[in-house]
C-alpha cells in the first residue's frame, strides 16, 4: 500500500529520492526478517492458525499508515510502515501449508499457485491510487483493514490443516539452527534473493521509476506496475509446474538468463508504451518463473520436518533481496541524465553470477533429504 502511493507521498512531503526509496523499502525488511520466525511457528501451530493471526495482526498497521499519510508525517509513515511488514510474513505460512496437502510430484505446481497470491501486489498497484482518488487516503486504508478482517473470518470458517500435518514442538531457535546448517537452505536463499528480490524491488519501486523516467501520473504508473506484477503472478505457477516435469535447475537457469537480458535492455530506456512494456513484462515473466522454480526446488530438497523453517529462512532471503535494490536505485539515480543505469547493471551482474553458480555448482538431480527414506533399490 505504500509502494503505489510513494510518488504521492514524495510530492506532498517533498521527499528526496533516497527518502522515498527508504519509505518503500522499510516494510519489505520487516516482512523479510519476520518470515524466519513465522516459518518455524507454522511448523508448530499449522497454517490455519498462522494465517488468521497474521491477517488480524496486520489490521492496526494498515490503519496507522493511513493516519500517518493523512497528516503528512514522514517519520510516522516509516514507523508504521515498519509494522506493516508483518503482512509480508504470510508467505512463510503458505508454502509449508501447501506442501502438506500435496504429494511431492505436485508440490511445484501447488506452491506456485499459492505464490500467485503475489497478484495482491498487482491489485494494490492498480486500485490503491484509485481508491485514494475515489474515497480519500484514510478510507482507502480502512477498506483494506476490513478486507483483512474478512479474510481472517474466512480462514477460520473454511481453512483446515492437512491430515498429514504433524506439529513440530521443538523450540524455535534449535529448529532454525538445524535449518541453517543445511546446505540447501543457503543455496536456495541466494537464488531466491535474486529472483523474488527482483520482483519485490520492481513491484514496489516501479511506480517511482516509471514516473521519474517516463513522467506518468501516479495512477498511470500504478496501472503499468500492476501489469508487471500480474505477469510475474502468471509465470510463477508455470515455473512451479515445469519444475514438476523437469529438474528445477533448468527452470531457474532460464529465469536468470532472461532476467539478465531484460534488465540490460532496460538500461537503454526503451520508449513507452510498447517497448518499455515488453521489456518490463518480459522481466516480470522471467522473475516469476524463477520464484516458482526455486520453491519447487526447496520442496524437493528440504527435509519434511523442517520445511517451514527452511521456507522461513529462504523467504526471508527473498524479502531481503527486495529490500536493498530500491535503496540502491534511489541512491544511484542520475538526476542529470535522468537514468538508473547503475542499479540496472547491478541487477544484470547479480543475475549472471547466480546463473554461473547454478550452472556449475548445483546438481539437477538432488540426493534424498535425510529424513525422507530413499526408494528401494
Amino acid at each position: 500500500m505504500i509502494g503505489p502511493l510513494s510518488t504521492t507521498y514524495a510530492g506532498d512531503m517533498s521527499l528526496s529520492s533516497t527518502k522515498a526509496s527508504m519509505l518503500v523499502a522499510t516494510p519489505i525488511l520487516v516482512g523479510a526478517l519476520g518470515r524466519i520466525v513465522v516459518g518455524s511457528l507454522t511448523d508448530r501451530f499449522g497454517g490455519r492458525v498462522m494465517f488468521i493471526a497474521i491477517c488480524l495482526a496486520s489490521i492496526l498497521p494498515v490503519l496507522a499508515v493511513g493516519v500517518a499519510g493523512t497528516i503528512d508525517s514522514y517519520p510516522l509513515l516509516l514507523v508504521f510502515g515498519f509494522f506493516l511488514g508483518i503482512a509480508g510474513t504470510v508467505f512463510a505460512v503458505g508454502i509449508p501449508f501447501a506442501n502438506n496437502w500435496y504429494e511431492p510430484a505436485r508440490r511445484g505446481f501447488a506452491t506456485g499457485v499459492f505464490g500467485a497470491g503475489m497478484v495482491g501486489t498487482a491489485l494494490s498497484a492498480f486500485f490503491t491510487p484509485r481508491f485514494v482518488a475515489w474515497f480519500g487516503l484514510l478510507t482507502a486504508h480502512v477498506i483494506i483493514a476490513v478486507a483483512l478482517a474478512l479474510t481472517a473470518v474466512i480462514c477460520l470458517l473454511v481453512m483446515r490443516d492437512s491430515p498429514a500435518f504433524t506439529p513440530n514442538t521443538e523450540a524455535v531457535l534449535p529448529k532454525l539452527a538445524a535449518a541453517a546448517k543445511l546446505g540447501v537452505t543457503w543455496e536456495m536463499c541466494f537464488l531466491y534473493a535474486v529472483v523474488f528480490g527482483g520482483f519485490v524491488a520492481f513491484s514496489n519501486y516501479l511506480p517511482t521509476y516509471i514516473k521519474t523516467i517516463y513522467d506518468f501520473s501516479a495512477v498511470d504508473a500504478g496501472a503499468r506496475t500492476a501489469g508487471f506484477a500480474l505477469a510475474a503472478v502468471i509465470a510463477r505457477p508455470i515455473g512451479g509446474a515445469l519444475s514438476d516435469r523437469i529438474p528445477p535447475k533448468y527452470v531457474v537457469l532460464v529465469s536468470l538468463a532472461g532476467t539478465a537480458v531484460m534488465a540490460f535492455i532496460a538500461v537503454f530506456q526503451p520508449p513507452p508504451d510498447l517497448w518499455s512494456a515488453v521489456t518490463f513484462i518480459g522481466l516480470a515473466l522471467f522473475l516469476g518463473m524463477g520464484t516458482g522454480g526455486v520453491f519447487a526446488w526447496v520442496a524437493r530438497r528440504a527435509p519434511a520436518k523442517s520445511v517451514g523453517s527452511v521456507t522461513g529462512i529462504v523467504a526471508a532471503a527473498g524479502g531481503l533481496g527486495g529490500y536493498f535494490p530500491p535503496l540502491v536505485m534511489g541512491a544511484s539515480y542520475d538526476e542529470v541524465d535522468n537514468d538508473y543505469t547503475f542499479g540496472l547493471l547491478l541487477l544484470v551482474a547479480t543475475a549472471l553470477i547466480a546463473l554461473a553458480y547454478t550452472a556449475i555448482r548445483l546438481h539437477a538431480h538432488e540426493p534424498v533429504p535425510r529424513d525422507r527414506p530413499a526408494a528401494a533399490t
